[in-house]
């Protein structure tokens, strides 16, 4: 059975990287196309659950080491439990967020060190990495006034920093681009949602050929 590809999508809050992978999987599920959607943190019931500690807007006192290890925890088991095992059935998967996000917010954005949340994400993942990441690019305030502007989106901890810290995020994302060019592809994502929709589909199908 041929191995499955796992693609990431990555960007600051409010890139419109949930809406995307929605149309994908319906664009692809049409195909008929091996395909699924997860996320992180999250994906299985227990990721879920050490996302609901780490996003709560509540845990305002949460270390940024404590942060860095509960995403890389929740990374492992969803790995283990649901991107692994699709990956050896063949599956296409569309993931929202993995390790540059813990690079580039954790990493450069909290100032602990991207290479020590490389470190500790290596042992979390092993060797598995994306063949493909979408970086979806927009200015950090018009994705935080997106947020605003929807009134169905759950607003997190990490919407609630200050916009320094978004664009800490922005710096942290264009740092780990420069590590991995020949795995990321960015996608101007302030363009109208059905050209980014469409840009990101000549993206993937190039890998699917």
């Amino acid at each position: 059975m041929t191995k499955g590809l796992f693609i990431t999508l990555e960007g600051p809050e409010g890139a419109g990287k949930t809406t995307i992978i929605d149309m994908l999987l319906t664009y692809y599920q049409e195909q008929e196309k091996q395909i699924i959607k997860t996320r992180e943190p999250g994906g299985i019931p227990i990721s879920e659950k050490i996302r609901s500690i780490i996003l709560d807007p509540k845990h305002t006192e949460m270390d940024a080491r404590t942060e860095a290890l509960l995403y890389a925890a929740a990374r492992r088991q969803h790995l283990v439990e649901k991107v692994i095992p699709a990956l050896n059935n063949g599956s296409i998967i569309l993931c929202d967020r993995f390790i540059d996000s813990s690079l580039a917010y954790q990493g450069y954005a909290r100032g602990i060190d991207m290479d020590e949340i490389w470190e500790i994400n290596q042992f979390a993942i092993g060797n598995v990495m994306p063949e493909l990441t979408i970086y979806f690019d927009l200015d950090p305030r018009v994705g935080l006034a997106r947020i605003n502007n929807t009134t169905d989106r759950e607003i997190n901890r990490l919407d609630l920093e200050k916009i320094e810290f978004h664009e800490l995020v922005q710096e942290g994302y264009y740092k780990v681009i420069e590590k991995f060019p020949d795995r990321i592809r960015k996608v101007d994502a302030s363009k109208p949602l059905e050209q980014v929709f469409q840009d990101t589909i000549a993206i993937i199908d190039h890998y699917l050929k």
